[in-house]
């Protein structure tokens, strides 16, 4: 089997997983997006700080599609609160073209440990934090949604990422979403920073030289269609499991897919040398 063959195989798996993935708990996949398609460019010769930066970006544009499926599949549940996703994914949308920018900036490394710790954290706080009371209503406030928003996006930009595996902590510990809403929701706002995210990696990335065939920027067309295609395929039956796992599931499912993406990010496994 050739090696390209391999690459091939390996994003179209990954695509799969993806999808499920992002209907399932409403996150982007980048926490395996990312380190495959970094290890493809890498292996294919490409310069590792120009591999980061693809990897970002065509992340973000894989997320698009997916987050728009999930969201489509959430709706039909009752399950995404438009006016958060809205007013939040606005102001997520013009911090992740912010963000997109910054990434072009500073070093990686330092972005992708600092964002390890944060996940780890917030992983942390979901597992230890009391449950909201039982009647403490959803937050339904513009500027709450704003404040919030735009630091997502932000980060959403800078990390290349959708942004689902911030936004449900927040949307469950502070502002009193049920964690059915909450993934929904989520899906539904990463429609607008992936948006907002896969616009500046394209134009930031614009006449950059030694780019692989078929980039926009730092967008791969070619890998984008590879992840994209059974992604958002795969979302729908990924909306369908959570529909029917009890919240306290779905919820120590999450915390366990952040508890992982944290430390991958941090490179905790790298560092013990383990395959993970």
């Amino acid at each position: 089997m050739t090696m390209e063959l391999i690459y091939i195989i390996a994003l179209i798996l990954t695509g799969i997983v993806v999808g499920l993935a992002g209907g399932l708990l409403g996150v982007g996949g980048c926490f395996i997006m990312i380190p495959v398609q970094y290890w493809v460019l890498t292996s294919m010769g490409l310069d590792p700080g120009t591999a980061i930066l693809i990897a970002f970006g065509t992340n973000l544009a894989v997320v698009l599609p997916t987050a728009i499926s999930g969201a489509y599949g959430h709706n039909k549940k009752g399950a995404v609160a438009w006016n958060a996703a809205v007013i939040m994914g606005i102001a997520g949308f013009a911090g992740a073209l912010v963000g997109g920018y910054i990434a072009t900036l500073i070093p990686g490394e330092y972005l992708t440990t600092l964002f390890g710790l944060v996940i780890l954290l917030s992983a942390i706080r979901m597992l230890t934090a009391k449950p909201p009371a039982v009647d403490a209503k959803p937050v339904d406030d513009v500027v709450t949604f704003l404040i919030w928003g735009i630091p997502l996006g932000l980060l959403s930009g800078i990390i290349g990422i959708g942004g689902g595996v911030l936004l449900i902590p927040v949307m469950v510990l502070a502002l009193h979403f049920k964690m059915h809403t909450a993934v929904g929701t989520s899906t539904a706002l990463m429609i607008f920073t992936a948006l907002g995210g896969t616009i500046a990696y394209i134009i930031n990335g614009w006449g950059v030289s030694g780019l692989p065939a078929y980039s926009l920027g730092y967008v791969n067309l070619l890998q984008w269609a590879l992840l994209a295609i059974p992604s958002i395929a795969m979302a729908q039956v990924g909306v369908r499991v959570a529909h029917k796992l009890p919240a306290k599931q779905l919820k120590y499912v999450f915390i366990a897919v952040m508890i992982y993406m944290g430390l991958k990010m941090m490179g905790v496994f790298t560092f013990l040398g383990l395959p993970l």
